[in-house]
């Protein structure tokens, strides 16, 4: 089964077309500023190298459009036909409590998705664009919803409450949801499967560490607890979000600096995190590591505090969850920067592993950062959403 994955932003779209049979990349490419001067479309074709042409895409069917086009092209097409495209995966940002696994996409579907809204108002709105333009120009081809916030649906009350009047959640459900679902879900089996162990019968803490950045614990294939809360702030210091702060901040900044509070909301979503604590030299940890080596203080501070906050979490989890086997690391930092890596590993020493600094020179790849050996294993998997969106389409569309 071809399937065609798609993930919408508020004037991007991300897509990927899958031979769900081999489970390779047929075609990938970016739609950018869609709605906006300068539209592009990003288009690479298996192997081949990336082109990028510039051309107007006042909405996100004309995106659409232009990327079936693409893919169906006669010269630099992966299809001679769009009904070689049975099924579509769209990724959706929030699914609140309705959503607890990845859907068909119905009319009934799509109002539990806008119901969410208020949760995610940039990215679910923009996921229901992108769902309204496929059914338009591919009438009858299966549609399938996958959630972020899914995989994290089976976590208890004592993990997901927040202490605020229980009244909160009964009437607008005030809870944490956590998010980076699908790739958690996809890491924790992959690591399953390098462990040569079945996932039911492991504890594993998966560390997300992107420009959005979140730490999961699953026990025997379950998620138990996620570092992401009611959105995306909580949890991890990151690229431009603060993580975890006395939430007495907002009202302190507020009367400090005369700001509303979905101001200081946005200083905390937009300004703050790597980009904020390093005084704006950059949100991208790439940055940040070679101002380290250049001897910038605050570079360094940035980064130790990066991997303290990352190595807490571990270590609440390994307390929740009364033991962990694995503890495996995913997404930019995660996969490709050796120096917040081995910043985060110098504190797990006590659970029982250990850590080998040639190892850890590898980028991108799939290895251990510890021994055969050890108690707990150090782990690096790239992370692959779109091909676990690709599975679970396939999953619901065949039933």
């Amino acid at each position: 089964m071809k399937v065609l994955v798609i993930n919408c932003g508020s004037s991007s779209l991300k897509y990927q077309l899958i031979d769900s049979e081999t489970e390779l990349v047929m075609a990938k490419g970016l739609c950018e500023r869609i709605g906006i001067d300068g539209s592009n479309l990003e288009y690479k074709r298996g192997e081949s190298p990336k082109t990028s042409t510039q051309v107007e895409m006042k909405d996100h069917t004309d995106a659409v459009n232009l990327v079936l086009e693409k893919l169906s092209d006669p010269e630099e097409g992966v299809v001679s036909s769009l009904s070689e495209i049975e099924a579509v995966g769209h990724r959706v940002v929030h699914g609140g409590e309705k959503f607890t696994k990845s859907v068909l996409i119905t009319e009934e579907v799509i109002k539990g998705i806008e119901e969410c809204n208020d949760l995610a108002p940039l990215h679910n709105p923009a996921n229901i664009i992108g769902i309204r333009a496929c059914q338009s120009l591919m009438p009858g081809v299966p549609q399938v919803a996958v959630f972020d916030t899914a995989f994290h649906q089976t976590m208890e009350p004592k993990s997901y409450l927040y202490a605020v009047p229980y009244e909160y959640y009964k009437k607008y459900k005030v809870r944490r949801y956590g998010f980076h679902g699908t790739s958690h879900d996809y890491v924790s089996k992959r690591a399953a499967e390098m462990l040569a162990k079945d996932i039911t019968d492991l504890k594993l803490i998966i560390c997300h560490l992107g420009n959005g950045a979140s730490v999961s614990a699953v026990q025997n294939g379950k998620c138990v607890d996620t570092s992401m809360g009611l959105t995306p702030l909580e949890g991890l210091i990151m690229g431009t979000r603060s993580g975890d702060i006395d939430p007495a901040v907002i009202t302190y900044l507020m009367e400090k600096e005369n700001m509303s509070a979905p101001e200081v909301l946005n200083i905390l979503n937009k300004k703050s995190g790597i980009l904020g604590l390093s005084d704006g030299i950059s949100s991208d940890f790439r940055d940040i590591s070679e101002a380290v080596a250049s001897g910038n203080e605050q570079a360094e501070v940035t980064l130790d505090a990066y991997a303290l906050r990352v190595a807490k979490y571990i270590g609440a989890y390994a307390t929740e969850m009364q033991g962990v086997d694995a503890i495996v690391m995913t997404a930019g930092a995660g996969e490709n920067n050796s120096t917040v890596r081995e910043k985060i590993c110098k504190y797990l020493g006590w659970l029982g592993t250990s850590f080998d600094p040639e190892m850890n020179k590898i980028r991108g790849e799939e290895f251990f950062l510890s021994k055969p050996e050890d108690k707990v294993q150090l782990m690096v998997v790239p992370t692959n959403e779109e091909l676990a969106i690709a599975r679970q389409t396939v999953g619901v569309v065949r039933g």
